[in-house]
């Protein structure tokens, strides 16, 4: 049970919880005619956004006063959207980056300037479902506020829900991009070869990188085939010493050990590549 200490607009008020603890709500019309001490009932708190973090909460209302109401409703609809889509349980942070991110991309739009996405076919592949869902939310967001955000917000909003739905911050997702493309350059230079972005090749190599680096933060076990792996470095040297100096600078990246069976299906990987480049 919530009980309202101050609405802050028709969408967003201060409440506090049943333990009194201060909280922010944020939904449609959750703000509209509401007095203080009034409690909010249970069947409408299931469709509302709790900020319970003191951090978020400050920084949220301090972005407050750069939304006009349109605005506003339209990003709370997008979280919605995302939440629905998804069907996960959000980061409550998503409302301060998302709404924070949507304004500055509006602000640059009216003012003539464009932010190029040079990622956008990384993270098309990267994170498809995320993508997806990016694709209805500025498509929602074009409609709503008529207005016509460039392709490239598509791939910064999917990382935005990514975020939100692993838990990790964007400046860790980002740190995760770079190092895949890190290693493709390792792997272009160690092989010779040029991986087209828009082949299916280039999509599969930074699946299986992407992969294989959540299975490395994650702690997962990966059993290893030592027989596949005797066989590997035997006849395919060049790709199973090339898979190990991907997994050395894995490492030293995420500051993490990485399990031996990850070179195996590496080199396996790297081997069906290099055969599909000298065919």
């Amino acid at each position: 049970m919530f009980y309202v200490r101050k609405a802050l607009n028709n969408n967003v008020l201060i409440a506090e919880d049943d333990k009194e603890a201060e909280v922010i709500l944020i939904g449609k019309g959750i703000g509209f005619n509401r007095k203080k001490g009034e409690s909010i009932p249970n069947d409408m708190v299931e469709k509302l956004f709790v900020l319970r973090s003191e951090n978020e909460r400050q920084s949220y209302i301090k972005l407050l006063p750069q939304l006009d109401d349109d605005l506003l409703q339209t990003i709370i609809d997008s979280i919605a959207i995302i939440r629905n889509n998804s069907k996960s349980i959000l980061n409550e942070k998503v409302h301060v980056a998302l709404t924070d991110h949507i304004l500055f991309a509006v602000t640059r739009l009216m003012k003539g300037l464009e932010i190029k996405n040079p990622f956008l076919v990384e993270t098309k592949a990267l994170y498809t479902a995320e993508y997806e869902i990016a694709e209805e939310v500025v498509d929602f967001i074009n409609h709503s506020l008529d207005i016509h955000l460039p392709k490239g917000e598509v791939g910064f909003i999917a990382l935005h829900i990514h975020s939100a739905i692993s838990d990790r911050t964007i400046s860790d997702i980002n740190k995760y991009s770079g190092l895949i493309t890190k290693l493709i350059k390792v792997i272009e230079n160690q092989l010779q070869i040029e991986i087209k972005k828009e082949s299916v090749n280039y999509i599969r190599l930074i699946r299986h990188l992407r992969y294989t680096i959540e299975r490395v933060l994650n702690d997962e076990y990966v059993e290893e085939p030592i027989k596949i792996k005797n066989l590997l470095k035997e006849e395919y040297p060049t790709c199973y010493n090339l898979s190990w100096k991907l997994i050395k600078i894995m490492q030293q990246t995420l500051k993490k050990d990485v399990y031996d069976a990850e070179a195996v299906y590496l080199t396996m990987h790297l081997q069906r590549l290099n055969n599909k480049f000298e065919s």
